[in-house]
């Protein structure tokens, strides 16, 4: 990662910072992303990760639906670093080029399902507006039921979160990246 701050090394870890360290790379396979600059703050980057892999791994949300909110935050903050991450496991997912080129747009493409559609105006509606209206929060809550829409408020709190690290640092992918 590429970064206006410097990135902790490993070996410059202290017990903790290491010990969690080791705990994002085993739950993720890589320590790209903002948890190199948490990893500043050991505690913090704990906690961090601990609610991200929820937010990623442990939602009832299937990883289609949570990759498309996570790209709808990371086109919300223009957070280049989020895209490149996220796009290609968005892709993986089963999420398609043109739902894809849609969310860049600040939209969600033409080809969605209602389920996936009451996600993405939810997820707009709290980015831009900070509030669900009533009008999309009844049928997202009838169809989606309180636990997913739980649950999918949380991953746009929290990949806004890692956003505005990502952002704040100008965290970039070494090589590769893919932006919106």
């Amino acid at each position: 990662m590429q970064a206006r701050i410097p990135l902790p090394a490993v070996d410059a870890l202290g017990p903790e910072g290491r010990a969690v360290h080791d705990q994002i790379l085993a739950s993720r396979g890589s320590i790209d992303g903002p948890f190199l600059a948490w990893l500043h703050s050991p505690g913090l980057a704990r906690e961090a990760q601990a609610l991200g892999a929820f937010c990623r791994f442990g939602t009832s949300l299937p990883s289609i639906e949570s990759e498309m909110l996570i790209l709808i935050v990371a086109t919300h903050f223009r957070c280049e670093a989020e895209w490149a991450i996220h796009a290609p496991i968005a892709r993986e997912a089963g999420l398609s080029e043109a739902m894809i080129a849609g969310i860049a747009a600040g939209g969600t493409g033409a080809e969605i399902d209602e389920r996936a559609g009451l996600l993405a105006r939810c997820a707009w509606s709290l980015l831009r507006h900070n509030r669900i209206p009533e009008a999309i929060f009844a049928p997202a809550l009838d169809v989606l039921g309180t636990p997913a829409l739980v649950e999918a408020v949380a991953i746009v709190g929290y990949y806004s979160f890692v956003a505005m690290t990502l952002n704040a640092f100008a965290m970039m992918p070494d090589t590769g990246a893919e932006t919106p």
